[in-house]
């Protein structure tokens, strides 16, 4: 009974194209039971419904063709992203597409926005800490810039070498403040800046003559107190990068007669180490 019952169901199905709730009421059975009995069999193409998603993924395919990712694609048709990469898995990303590399551009601009805005943020804060602790600095004494020129020139000073004395001061830099500082050290012990001697330090790609009137302008002093420049050659095989118009090169200025300020920046440099402890002015200066 059963195998007539199934053999019935199958031919309604397949023959007459019934659906299931025709031969039901044909046969007058359950459902449960008659899908049991059609298991396997193909229901007819009448009865299938269309898939709402085959136009969403033919689309998709379209998009992935046309060179979208699968994260653009899913927020264009609204689908999750697992569905959208189920139906274009099978197509590799062109690189080269256009839609590709405008979505690069646009990264490529964002996180240029975005680092410009972190430098000028780092910039703001430095600026900001900058003023504080020129601010802090005030006005320096006499004791100070002893002090203070001393410690300089013991760092970027010519100094004595146990098998050659030198008694002439020699102070060598490329930052005019470093170079008026020093400047104003010689001063505040008795001499004045036309007793001194100059000479530029500069490679020969530089414009030699505008590097000597630019430091006599910004120390105010006479090119005549200059002496003949230090060239130096250039290297075509060495990366500078300190060229252009902002390319200077480096001051030399010499103090002649200078045995005994020599020796008292020595005394200075050494005092200023052993006086130095090691707490009670920490604290002041970062809450300065």
């Amino acid at each position: 009974m059963t195998d007539n019952l199934a053999a019935e169901a199958r031919r309604l199905r397949t023959v007459e194209g019934l659906s299931v709730a025709q031969i039901r009421a044909r046969l007058g059975i359950g459902k449960d039971r008659l899908y049991g009995l059609l298991r396997g069999v193909p229901a007819p193409e009448w009865t299938r419904r269309p898939n709402a998603k085959d136009e969403l993924r033919d689309r998709a395919v379209r998009l992935r063709e046309d060179g979208w990712s699968v994260t653009d694609i899913a927020t264009e048709l609204g689908v999750a992203k697992s569905t959208a990469y189920q139906w274009v898995r099978h197509l590799p990303l062109d690189p080269d597409s256009p839609q590709v590399k405008e979505r690069h551009a646009g990264a490529n601009l964002l996180r240029a926005t975005k680092a410009e805005r972190r430098r000028d943020a780092v910039a703001d804060q430095e600026d900001a800490l900058r003023l504080r602790a020129q601010q802090w600095t005030g006005d320096l004494n006499l004791r100070e810039l002893m002090l203070v020129g001393a410690i300089m020139y013991w760092c970027e000073g010519a100094k004595n070498k146990p098998h050659r004395k030198q008694y002439e001061l020699a102070f060598v830099n490329s930052d005019p403040r470093l170079v008026e500082l020093f400047l104003r050290f010689v001063e505040a012990t008795g001499r004045s800046r036309a007793e001194l001697r100059y000479r530029l330090s500069i490679h020969e790609t530089a414009d030699v003559a505008a590097a000597g009137r630019w430091w006599a302008e910004r120390l105010g002093i006479e090119q005549a107190l200059f002496g003949a420049p230090q060239i130096k050659r250039h290297k075509p095989k060495t990366n500078r990068r300190n060229t252009g118009a902002d390319y200077h090169g480096c001051l030399v200025v010499r103090v002649p007669r200078a045995r005994e300020l020599y020796v008292w920046i020595e005394g200075l440099t050494a005092g200023t180490v052993a006086g130095v402890t090691p707490a009670g002015f920490t604290r002041e200066v970062a809450s300065g």
